[in-house]
Order: C-alpha cells, then sequence, then structure tokens
C-alpha cells in the first residue's frame, strides 16, 4: 500500500495557483492593450466589457463554450464515474452533458431573434413578465451560478490539497480571487482569448496522458493490456448491477441511473446559467447556433476520453505498489483521476493534473464570475437601484461584482467543505432543486403562448415536488435516516431530479396550453436597442493615409465613431428575422438529431445488448475516443486562429509598424476587423 503523503510540496500547490494565475493576469493585461490599440474595441466600455459588443465570431465563442464547460467535475467526476461504472460512465457523463448544450443552440436563436440586445436571460423574463417573474427566476438562476461555482472551487480545492497538500481554506479563496483579477482587466472578449489558451493546453495534457496510458506507460501502454487489466479487476471485484459484473460493459444500471441523473441536473445548469447566454450574446447573429453546436460537440471528447483514459486506470492499477488506495469518500470528491495520474507519471503526472485542473476551474471560474456580474449589474443595480446610470457607472459596478462575486464563489465552497459535501454530492443534487425552472425558461424565451403564471407555478412546485421525492425516497430506502451520505444514494438523487425537472414542465406546459397568451416579442425585441446612428459619411483615403501616418488618437472623434456605426451596421444586417428564423429551424433539427442519437441510439442498444467488450471492441471504443480528441483540436483550436487569421495580422503588421517603423501601428478604421 502506497503512503498517503501528497505527491507534490504544499510550494507547488500555492506555486500554480498563485503563479499560473498571475501569469493569466499579466497575459490578459496584454491581450487587453492589444485590443485597445491595434482594434476598435475598447474595454473601457461597458458593452464591450459584458458582452465583447456581440461581435465574437463562432470558432472563438465555440472554445469559449468548451472552456466554461469544463469544469473540475468534467475532469474529476467523469473519472469517477468511470471508476464506480466502467466503460458506461464515460459515456454517460459525456453525453448527458453535451446534449444540453446542443440543445441550447435553439435558445441562442431565438435570443438573437427575440431579444437580440438583451444582456441577460433575465431581462427577457422581465420584459416579457414583469417584476415577480423576473425575481423567482432571478432566484433559479443566481443559485445556479453559486452551485456550479461551488463545486469548481470544492473539486479543484480538494484535487490540490490532495497532491500538494495545500490548506484547502487557502485554495477556496485564492483560486477565484486570482481569476478575478484578469476577468476585471480584460472583459468579455479578453477572457474568451484566455479561455482560448486555456482550451488549447488542456487538449494538449488530455493527449499526453492517452498516450502515456494507451501508448508509453508500463504499467499499461496499449488498450488490450489495459483490457486485460480490467478483466482482472472485474473478476476480483465485480461492479455491482453491470453485466457479468465487469468494467468493460455498456450494461450498467448504476451508469444508466447516473446518466439520467446527469442529464436533468445540466439542463439546469447550463439553461438558467448566464454564463451560456452571455457567449450567446457575445456572438454574431449569423454565426451563433454554429458556435454551439461546434462547442458541444467538440467539449464531449474532453470528460470521455479523459475519463476513458484516467479513471479506467485507476481500476487497472488497482493494487499497484505506486496506486494509493481510494475510499468511498475519495470517489466522491473525484481522486481516481489525481491517483492514476501520479501512479503512472509520479510528480511530473501530478503536476500535469494540477495544471489541468486549475485551468478547468479558471477558465469555468471567469464564466461564472463575469456571468453574475453582468446579472448584478443589469438585473439588479440598473433595474431596482439606479435605473439611470450612467455607461462609465455601469462599468464601474461590472467591475466590483466580479471581485464581490469572486469572494461569494470563496465562502460558498468553503461552506460546502465544512458541512462535509463533495463535489459528486453536489453535482447529482444540483437538479433536485434547480430542473424545475429548466422547461419554463426555455418557454418564456421561444414560446409566445407560454402562461406566465404557468410557469413561474411549475417553477416552485416543481422544487417543492423535487425536495419532497428526495427526502421520502431518502427515508424509505434507508429506514428513516437521513444525512449527507443517504441522500447522496443513485435512487434517491433520481427521485428528486426527475420529479422537479417533469413537475416543473407538465405544469407549466399543460396551464400555458389551457391558458395560452399571445405574446408578440415586441417588449423582448425593444429592450437596449441602440439608437440608429447618422448615415456613414464617405471619409477620403488622403485623410485616412493622414491620419495614419500622424498617429493621432483614432479612438476618439469622427473616424472612431463611424468605424463604430459601420460595424453595428454590419451587425443589424446579419439580425434579419427570416434569416435568424432558418437558424432557428437548423438548431431545432441538429440539435435533437443529435440528442437521439447520444442519448437514444447508441448507448440503449448497447444497454440492451449486455456485451462484454473484447480486446478489439475496447480498441475501436478508445480509437474513437482519440479520434474525437483530434476533431474537436480542429475544430476549437486550429479553427479559431483560421477565421481570425485577417485581424490577426492586422494586430501583427501594427506591432511591427510600432516597434520597427517610425510610423504609428495604432487601429484606423478602414475595415471592419474583429477578433
Amino acid at each position: 500500500m502506497s503512503t498517503t503523503a501528497p505527491i507534490l510540496p504544499q510550494g507547488a500547490g500555492y506555486g500554480v495557483v498563485i503563479g499560473i494565475g498571475l501569469f493569466f493576469s499579466v497575459f490578459m493585461i496584454g491581450i487587453t492593450a492589444l485590443q485597445a490599440r491595434y482594434t476598435e474595441f475598447s474595454p473601457d466600455n461597458s458593452e464591450e466589457f459584458s458582452s465583447a459588443s456581440r461581435s465574437v465570431k463562432p470558432g472563438l465563442i465555440a472554445s469559449g463554450i468548451v472552456s466554461a464547460w469544463t469544469w473540475a467535475a468534467t475532469l474529476l467526476q467523469s473519472s469517477a464515474v468511470a471508476y464506480k461504472y466502467g466503460i458506461s460512465g464515460p459515456w454517460w457523463y459525456g453525453a448527458g452533458a453535451t446534449v444540453q448544450v446542443l440543445l441550447f443552440a435553439m435558445l441562442a436563436a431565438k435570443l438573437k431573434l427575440n431579444a437580440p440586445y438583451a444582456h441577460t436571460w433575465l431581462e427577457i423574463v422581465g420584459a416579457r413578465w414583469g417584476k415577480v417573474a423576473h425575481l423567482v427566476f432571478m432566484v433559479f438562476g443566481l443559485a445556479t451560478n453559486i452551485i456550479v461555482s461551488a463545486m469548481l472551487i470544492l473539486g479543484g480545492s480538494a484535487t490540490v490539497t490532495d497532491l500538494t497538500g495545500m490548506h484547502t481554506i487557502a485554495a477556496c479563496f485564492l483560486i477565484p480571487i486570482v481569476v478575478a483579477i484578469y476577468v476585471v482587466v480584460g472583459g468579455m472578449r479578453s477572457t474568451l482569448l484566455c479561455d482560448y489558451s486555456h482550451t488549447t493546453v488542456l487538449f494538449v495534457i488530455i493527449l499526453v496522458f492517452v498516450f502515456t496510458v494507451y501508448a508509453t506507460s508500463p504499467k499499461i501502454g496499449s488498450p488490450t493490456a489495459m483490457h486485460d487489466l480490467l478483466q482482472k479487476q472485474s473478476a476480483l471485484n465485480p461492479v455491482d448491477g453491470n453485466a457479468q459484473g465487469s468494467y468493460l460493459t455498456m450494461r450498467s444500471t448504476n451508469g444508466i441511473i447516473f446518466g439520467v441523473i446527469n442529464i436533468v441536473g445540466n439542463f439546469a445548469t447550463v439553461f438558467q446559467d448566464q454564463a451560456y447566454w452571455q457567449r450567446a450574446i457575445a456572438s454574431r447573429p449569423a454565426s451563433t447556433v454554429k458556435a454551439y453546436l461546434l462547442g458541444g460537440l467538440a467539449w464531449f471528447a474532453i470528460p470521455f476520453t479523459l475519463a476513458t483514459t484516467l479513471g479506467l486506470a485507476a481500476v487497472a492499477l488497482r493494487g499497484d505498489p505506486s496506486m494509493k488506495e481510494l475510499s468511498a469518500l475519495d470517489v466522491s470528491k473525484g481522486l481516481p483521476a489525481s491517483a492514476a495520474a501520479s501512479a503512472l507519471l509520479g510528480k511530473s503526472g501530478a503536476t500535469a493534473l494540477l495544471i489541468l485542473l486549475f485551468l478547468a476551474v479558471t477558465s469555468a471560474c471567469s464564466a461564472e464570475l463575469i456571468a453574475v456580474s453582468s446579472l448584478l449589474t443589469y438585473d439588479v443595480y440598473k433595474t431596482y437601484i439606479n435605473p439611470q446610470a450612467t455607461e462609465e457607472r455601469i462599468l464601474q459596478v461590472g467591475h466590483l461584482m466580479v471581485i464581490f462575486y469572486a469572494l461569494v464563489c470563496s465562502i460558498a465552497g468553503l461552506i460546502f467543505y465544512y458541512i462535509g459535501v463533495s463535489m459528486g454530492w453536489l453535482y447529482t443534487f444540483m437538479g433536485v432543486i434547480l430542473g424545475s425552472g429548466v422547461i419554463p425558461i426555455a418557454l418564456c424565451i421561444t414560446w409566445k403562448k407560454a402562461n406566465k403564471w404557468g410557469c413561474i407555478g411549475g417553477s416552485l412546485i416543481g422544487f417543492a415536488a423535487g425536495v419532497i421525492a428526495w427526502l421520502v425516497t431518502t427515508a424509505k430506502l434507508n429506514n428513516g435516516v437521513i444525512n449527507v451520505t443517504t441522500t447522496g444514494g443513485d435512487y434517491e438523487m433520481l427521485a428528486g431530479n426527475v420529479a422537479s425537472f417533469l413537475a416543473g414542465g407538465i405544469i407549466a406546459t399543460v396551464v400555458s396550453f389551457l391558458f395560452p397568451e399571445d405574446f408578440d416579442w415586441a417588449a423582448t425585441r425593444a429592450i437596449n436597442t441602440p439608437v440608429k446612428p447618422d448615415p456613414v459619411p464617405k471619409i477620403p483615403e488622403e485623410d485616412i493615409v493622414k491620419t495614419e501616418k500622424e498617429g493621432s488618437d483614432v479612438k476618439s472623434g469622427s473616424i472612431a465613431e463611424i468605424s463604430s456605426k459601420s460595424t453595428q451596421q454590419d451587425i443589424d444586417d446579419e439580425l434579419n428575422p427570416e434569416h435568424l428564423h432558418k437558424a432557428f429551424v437548423f438548431a431545432s433539427i441538429s440539435s435533437i438529431v443529435l440528442f437521439v442519437i447520444f442519448i437514444l441510439l447508441i448507448p440503449l442498444p448497447l444497454f440492451g445488448a449486455q456485451t462484454v467488450y473484447t480486446a478489439q471492441g475496447y480498441t475501436a471504443w478508445v480509437a474513437i475516443g482519440i479520434a474525437w480528441v483530434f476533431l474537436s483540436i480542429c475544430g476549437v483550436v486550429i479553427y479559431p486562429i483560421f477565421e481570425s487569421r485577417h485581424a490577426l495580422m492586422r494586430i501583427a503588421k501594427g506591432v511591427y509598424t510600432d516597434l520597427f517603423t517610425k510610423e504609428s501601428g495604432k487601429f484606423v478604421p478602414g475595415s471592419n476587423v474583429t477578433v
């Protein structure tokens, strides 16, 4: 049995959390400086800070979606369910959390059609149904953000503590604080660019683990060797509910129960999380749907392949002298991945996983910080405290809310830690209290006949139904004992998740059919509608050349204003209702087809077949995961560079001009180049 002492020194934990955090803060300052000097977008503008001027291209949005959706749980919980249920765990985790992003493409298309200038999804609720609905759904929205943030902090701090011995309290506070620094500096666009760098490094480290486990490690080294080790472990420690007790089958009763819980819970954390609405708001109208479909498909590769690698490696190496013995609490904390990484690569593996986890936590945390900042700024401060707030004041409040919520994240993570709630427990619980709002919110955004009181009542009654079903099932199955351990069982969480989701959806839908509204969307389309600019005058070519040579401040004055108007006109042209309706139809067909494939056509026949995979079958399974990783890299690492090639060339030219010539490389409007 291996020692339980941390494999890395405590200083490594502080070095990664503080050092890499400050590095990205400096990196963000550099990006912001380049953006301010060489592009038409200024981070000193509140619209740019919160929504990137609604002009970001699909590849970068897709990369941001991958980054925001890659939580600590994506890396840790996915590996934990692989450790518990075998190969079905990675599938149900990946597919069960991919379909929500794909289906969200429909809401993103409706957002651009019905409220193209909204800052938050709650603004739409308030404009359509008034103050009561706005406040009710605000509770659901903020609860979603707090639970997601707490999971990020819990998972991140638990693994940092396990690998380095860093104090959990220090990790809980330092992780969100270092993230808050670069979010305040850069705003939405720079955050997306930082997310892109995180996503790139994530895929590189994942490939390191994949090729170590399946190609070079003397402990495993090939899919065939992994298959043989898993067969051995299946004989020694058969999995309850799996066909033949094997880790190598999709016939897993507990795996499919987790799949249902995962699907319901993640609907809540996508549809009610401002972070995903924020990326839809920031995207160009013409490419919003494309971004969400691409981002969802690319993200699937991360939990599926990493869990098939590290989660199953933790099973295969059970009993090895280098492998830490894992308790049920360790598994609930999501520690199989770190144990496997340490056993396979020693300190280098632990360091790589620590960096991987830190990047995942910080990128998702940055999305939550700027999302909640927008909610508190526009839906609390501007709506209820200071409706006449100036542009400058809104930007100041946005910055303050980022810092405020970083402290809230820390405190929430600390509270859950001290009451004994782990990341795994919170992950399966979130649908119990949040699931009831999913369908009512979707109806509010997409269906003109949705009934206000039916949706409000469905959300509240569904919440109550979910909690009651959860607690009653716990009491019935555990002889009346209700505590953190008993409430976290599979059937207990399944009952609560399903009751909450179905009760909320059925009540909202039935009442809306019986008492339909006839909303025409005029009120939501009027949200923050910009004043139409005056016709853009023609600027003589010689004036632009003269301005470039003189190096004057083109950010202020008539030229910058004309560039802004021209950019706005481009975005307005993309808001053609006919085109957006076609995008909604395309999103609906594509996402529903993909939902059927991921959740029904692939896993259910495999579940029914009760097949235990041979070495050849398992090798094919692994090969699909690796191929998916490379396709994802093409979609969210290479494609964003290709689509922004003109902007990157313009920035490079500006830097060169500043450094190596006597002229100014400062941005001069002439062509609308967006990053």
